[in-house]
Parts: structure tokens; C-alpha cells; sequence
């Protein structure tokens, strides 16, 4: 039946009528007559409108945007609604009634409650509205629960959720809301939506049937009539949103989880009936928890988002001989030792073999210790890049400093921001950038190339011993771009360095090379740099200018076998050549979205071509996670995901409450583990947020 005509509450009355009907023979005449629908509709028009749009228009003050968590259904038809079912113990029943009763709450109120807490997670919110039946039965009609007809009305409930409020206390205000709404409940779900606007829509809802006929106490009654009785009764029920959890008491409470299939699939209706069962099991085992400590995971989804999607977090790093070098300068003298008289680095029509690098850049460091720059230190750094560049930085490491890289071709007002925030010791540029450095700019200005500089860097010793540098030392300070404000300098360890350029998931080996064309002020120069020079390959040097297709077949006709491109390029290169890659290992690209088309356009001109995806903010050292494709591995997603962390690293993706999600619901990503920023420079506010 159609609820124009009853509600649940109507159908016992209904059925024990028809009992009695069958117990007189079919004779209705003496059935007792009851109260008419048309007294309860004369009844709400005597209702103060104006009060309850009031009070209604109170409780949903501030609830700006609709909680919602179902999938978008695109227009199609909606699908026969499915059930699932879940229940409570024996004992956990009991315990949940004596726990209501002793603290003056309603059983309702304590699944309400429940329902809020797993809807937070799936919502990502803690501010959370969904709808509520009540019966609509006014107390104060003669004869109203006689009535049959439609009193039922659904109307938003409201739950604010603080994760340090203890449980009870969250309940407890929870029902004086609620309890001061009752007079008010008449008022139909369109115009309280209507009054409070988005934030009062929603797409879920909770039923509690907690009717006074059962059909236990039915049965009985037709039984002592001795015409009809009744053997099974099976609930169906429908409704036009697409998730609707009913509750049953009884000796065990059972939770049903109508859903449409065509947006949720039996499993998710299954696990949100057993979330909602795991959580009042919380509540009831302790009431005074806080709320933030309530979780919804079974121990099977949290052991898989917490271990099984981070092997490293409880295990070595799988290259742990690697990953135990405290700074690149390491990583480096062992590739030093290994083959000295390798090409390190070739820039244009010059190549620097390992030993040379590493007698350029001891001079360097020897130098810049002689201007008194050491460990603590920060050095500016104001260079186009070349194969100088990389002896540059890697000296000043060897002196203990940390670097700081400065585009000279950023503003005037950026780059003068960026020298006075960071305080470097020495500002580090060429002929062609000095009229880029401030005149009044921190430290001691040195222009490497002009005769008496490169003279008297000629002339510095190579091999002396060195400050020693730690794994948590300061490698770097990189600066944001500032767009949610003041661009901030973010400072990396030795250590984080250290892991990123080992990864043995780089597959970087002596036979590779990795061209360099990233501006040394970004993250993505890192890998580009540092990656091949830890593992003993060769870095190739772009000329000036923006790599395009022509400039990645002219990097794989030099040797090149791993190139890194911005999601952006990678997007404009795979449309107009995407055969521009045959020849490379690898090309790896992220730092936005990446459409999958894009990447199946590259795999079908170069089949054998690796496609990494890399996933991560500066602060996490360039990436903190990444999805490689395999040549023959299949695209399932429309945007390539941000896949699995790398070595050392762990992933998290966390509520308001800082708790695992379920699996397929949005949340905030927590990064930890190597690679991790010691902060923000100077900025300890900022880094305590992070």
C-alpha cells in the first residue's frame, strides 16, 4: 500500500480489524468504531505554522551544504530497491536498552546517534544531516493511535560531531534537540527544506519501527479469535531515497539497509549495517569514549588500510642497505668508488665522469667553507641549470649547508621575499643572473664565474675531511608558490633525499640516463638529479628552453631512458606525438590529474614504455606515492590513481577524526615515514598544522 493511504503504525490496526471481521463470520457491524482522520486534519490546521518554521529554521541554522553519499544517478530510472540485514546480540540488545534507560535516552536516540558516526565517515563530514521518521501522532487527539491513515512525516535530524565530546553527552543533546522539536513536527519535509535550504537535503534516512502492535502480539490476538492467524510476516518496504536504514527492536535489534542497487552494491549495504552494529557495541561498551574515538572499520578494513596498504610501515625498506645512507653526498662516493671514470653528467657537447664531479665539487665546498658557510648554513642558489649547477649543489652539501634554490627569472619582489626569509649565509649566482640579486640581499654574494672566483675555487683543496651530516639535517629549502598565501619554505633532510634517490623502484642503474630539464627550484629536479647519481647513472642536461616532442626524441636519440613531464605536458605531448616516447625505459609524470586516455594513447604507440604515475606535495620530498604501468597492464580508471607508497613511506586516508576510512570514501590524505619535511622554515604555527 501506498503511504496516501497508511503508514506502518495503521497496518496492525488493519490486519486485527480484518481478524475480527473473519472471527464474526464476515460481519463487520460490530467492529469498534474509531476517531476519523478528519479530526487529525482538523487538528494540524489549528497548528502554529509560524512557530515551527521558527524552530525548525533554528536547528538547521548554519548546515550550508546537503549531505549526501550516494553515487550520482545521472537521471537513469531508479533501480527495485534490495535489502541487507544486520543485528545485535542478545546481550548487546539488553545492554543498549539498560544503557538507554539509565541515562534517560530513548533507544532511538542511541541509533540515530550510531547512524550519525558511520554517516560522518561516509559523508566526510561532521556536521550531518539525515532524515528521521516520527509517527505524527499528536498525544493530545482523543483516540489518534486508533486512527488508520497517514500520520508518519520525515523530517531532517540534525547531528554536530565533536571528536573530543564524550558519546553520552553527544546523545544526551541530541534528544533535548530532538524532544524540543516534537511539537513541531507536523510541518512537512518540503517547507523545512525550503526554509533551511541545502544544508537541510540529504539522501539517506533512518527508520526506527518501534510500532505498540507487533506481529507476534497480532498473531496472538487472531489466534484467540480462532479464524486467522498469522504464520510469517516479511517487512518490504520502499522509498525514494536511494539508502534507507530501518530499525527493529526486539530480543535482538536488527538493522535493515535498503539501498538501491544500481548505486550501492550488497557488500556496502552489508558493511554499513554491520559499521552501525560495531558502533553502538562502542557506544554501549563505553559511552564516555569521545566521539573521534568511535571507529566504523572491522578489523579486516583497518589491517588493510593501515598494514596491507603500507607495507613498509611495519617492515624494513626493501632496499634497506640503500636507504641507510644519512645524505646523497653517500650515496654518491660510493658510485665515486664503484667507477670513477663514468660519465656522471652531460651537458651540451661536455661530459663530467664521477671523479670529476667529485674533485669539482670538494673545491666547491672547500671554497664556500672558506666564506664561512657550514653545517646549519643555507646557501642561495641563483643558477640556470647545467652540469655546474649539480657540482654546485653537491658541494654545498659536502660543506654541510643546506641549499636554497632561487629562480632569477621570478619577480623582483618574490625573489627579493624569498632571500630575506630564508637568510642565507651566501647568495651563489652567475654573470648572467647577478642582475637578478638584490642589491641589499642577505648574505655574501659570490658570481662563480668570473676569473678570480673560478681561480680561486681552482685552488682549494679536494679530499679534506668534511662536517659530518646527519640523516636530519637540512639538505634544502624549497619554497611553495604561495597560493593559499605567502609562499612558505619547506624544509627537507638529508634523509628524505637519501631514501627518494635510492628507491630501488626508480630501476635506475648504471646503463641509464635521466635527462634534466626541471628548473632547480622544483621538487620534480630531485629525482632528475639525484636519482641517476645515487644509482650510478648518467644525468643529461636539456638545453634552455621548454622540452616539447621534438626535445624528448632528441634526449632518447642521446641516450636518455627515463624522462619525467608535468601532467600538463604530458597531456599536450601524448595528443599531438605520443610515438615521441619510443626508445625511453620509462616516462613518469603527475602533479595533476592524469587522464587515462592520454596514458593509453602513449601505450599504443610505445607498447614497451613504462608510464609512472607520482603522487605528492613538497613536502613529502617530491612524491610519497606512485603507480607504475607495465607494458600489457591494463587501465581500469578513467584518471590514472595516485597508487601505493614508496619504500619507508606510509599513506593514510583519515576522517575529521583523524580514523581510517572505509574503503572507497573520500577522505584527507596523512602522509608519514622518510621523505617527510622537518617543516616550514621559521614557521612553527604552519608546521605544528601540518
Amino acid at each position: 500500500s501506498h503511504h496516501i493511504l497508511l503508514d506502518g503504525w495503521s497496518m496492525p490496526i488493519v490486519l486485527d480489524e480484518l481478524g475480527a471481521a473473519y472471527a464474526a463470520g464476515g460481519d463487520g457491524a460490530g467492529l469498534k468504531r474509531t476517531a476519523s482522520y478528519r479530526d487529525y486534519l482538523a487538528w494540524l490546521g489549528e497548528q502554529d505554522k509560524d512557530a515551527a518554521r521558527a524552530a525548525w529554521q533554528a536547528e538547521l541554522a548554519g548546515a550550508e551544504d546537503s549531505t549526501l553519499v550516494a553515487r550520482s544517478d545521472q537521471g537513469r530510472a531508479p533501480a527495485e530497491p534490495e535489502t541487507g540485514a544486520a543485528e545485535l546480540s542478545e546481550d548487546g540488545t539488553r545492554a543498549l536498552t539498560q544503557l538507554a534507560r539509565q541515562h534517560g535516552l530513548t533507544v532511538n536516540t542511541v541509533v540515530q546517534g550510531a547512524w550519525a558516526m558511520v554517516l560522518a565517515r561516509l559523508a566526510g563530514r561532521t556536521d550531518v544531516v539525515f532524515g528521521g521518521t516520527v509517527s505524527g501522532r499528536p498525544p493530545e487527539l482523543p483516540d489518534v493511535e486508533s486512527m488508520v491513515g497517514l500520520f508518519i512525516n520525515t523530517q531532517p535530524v540534525r547531528v554536530r560531531l565533536d571528536g573530543a565530546e564524550p558519546v553520552l553527552r553527544m546523545l544526551t543533546g541530541l534528544q533535548e534537540r530532538q524532544s524540543a522539536l516534537m511539537a513541531h513536527q507536523h510541518l512537512g519535509l518540503p517547507e523545512v527544506q525550503g526554509l533551511a535550504g541545502p544544508g537541510a537535503v540529504f539522501d539517506t534516512m533512518l527508520m526506527f519501527e518501534n510500532y505498540p502492535r507487533t506481529t507476534a502480539t497480532l498473531s496472538a490476538s487472531m489466534r484467540a479469535g480462532g479464524e486467522v492467524t498469522i504464520s510469517q510476516a516479511n517487512l518490504v518496504a520502499g522509498t525514494h531515497y536511494p539508502l534507507a536504514v530501518g530499525v527493529v527492536p526486539g530480543d535482538r535489534l536488527r538493522i535493515y539497509v535498503t539501498y538501491r542497487p544500481d548505486l550501492f552494491d550488497r557488500r556496502e549495504a552489508r558493511q554499513l549495517g554491520e559499521r552501525v552494529v560495531r558502533v553502538l557495541e562502542q557506544v554501549v561498551a563505553d559511552p564516555r569514549a569521545p566521539v573521534g574515538r568511535i571507529g566504523v572499520l572491522g578489523a579486516a578494513e583497518h589491517h588493510r588500510a593501515v598494514a596491507e596498504w603500507n607495507p613498509a610501515a611495519t617492515g624494513e625498506p626493501s632496499d634497506a642497505g640503500a636507504l641507510s645512507a644519512a645524505s646523497v653526498p653517500e650515496l654518491f662516493a660510493r658510485q665515486v668508488a664503484r667507477a670513477r671514470s663514468a660519465v656522471a653528467v652531460a651537458d651540451g657537447g661536455r661530459t663530467v665522469q664521477y671523479g670529476e664531479l667529485d674533485t669539482e665539487s670538494d673545491r666547491l665546498a672547500a671554497y664556500l667553507g672558506s666564506l664561512g658557510a657550514g653545517r646549519g648554513d643555507r646557501v642561495a642558489v641563483m643558477m640556470e641549470r647545467s652540469a655546474h649547477l649539480i657540482a654546485v649543489l653537491l658541494g654545498i652539501w659536502k660543506a654541510g649547508a643546506a641549499y636554497v634554490p632561487v629562480d632569477a627569472g621570478y619577480p623582483a619582489e618574490r625573489v627579493a621575499f624569498m632571500l630575506a626569509d630564508s637568510g642565507p649565509s651566501a647568495v651563489l649566482c652567475t654573470e648572467a643572473t647577478r642582475a637578478a640579486v638584490p642589491a641589499d640581499a642577505a648574505g655574501q654574494v659570490v658570481v662563480l664565474d668570473t676569473p678570480e672566483v673560478r681561480a680561486a675555487v681552482a685552488a682549494c683543496p679536494t679530499g679534506g675531511p668534511r662536517p659530518p651530516v646527519s640523516a636530519h639535517d637540512l639538505a634544502y629549502v624549497m619554497y611553495t608558490s604561495g597560493s593559499t598565501g605567502v609562499p612558505k619554505g619547506v624544509g627537507v633532510p638529508h634523509g628524505g633525499v637519501a631514501a627518494l634517490a635510492a628507491d630501488r623502484g626508480w630501476a635506475l642503474g648504471p646503463d641509464d640516463a635521466v635527462l634534466l630539464h626541471a628548473p632547480h627550484v622544483f621538487d620534480a629536479s630531485l629525482y632528475e638529479i639525484w636519482a641517476p647519481l645515487a644509482t650510478g647513472g648518467r644525468v643529461v642536461v636539456a638545453a634552455p628552453g621548454t622540452v616539447d616532442a621534438r626535445r624528448v626524441r632528441e634526449a632518447v636519440a642521446a641516450g636518455v631512458t627515463a624522462v619525467h613531464l608535468t601532467a600538463g605536458l604530458f597531456r599536450v605531448v601524448a595528443e599531438e606525438s605520443p610515438d615521441c616516447f619510443a626508445g625511453l625505459r620509462e616516462v613518469l609524470t603527475g602533479g595533476d590529474v592524469v587522464p587515462a586516455g592520454s596514458v593509453a594513447r602513449v601505450r599504443e604507440a610505445c607498447p614497451e614504455v613504462v608510464v609512472r604515475h607520482l603522487y605528492g606535495p613538497t613536502e613529502a620530498t617530491l612524491c610519497a606515492t606512485w603507480r607504475p604501468l607495465r607494458p600489457g597492464e591494463p587501465v581500469t580508471d578513467d584518471v590514472l590513481p595516485i597508487g601505493r607508497p614508496l619504500d619507508g613511506r606510509r599513506a593514510y586516508v583519515l576522517d575529521a577524526f583523524l580514523r581510517p576510512v572505509p574503503p572507497g570514501v573520500d577522505g584527507e590524505l596523512y602522509l608519514a615515514g622518510a621523505g617527510l619535511a622537518r617543516g616550514y622554515l621559521d614557521r612553527a604555527g604552519a608546521t605544528a598544522e601540518r
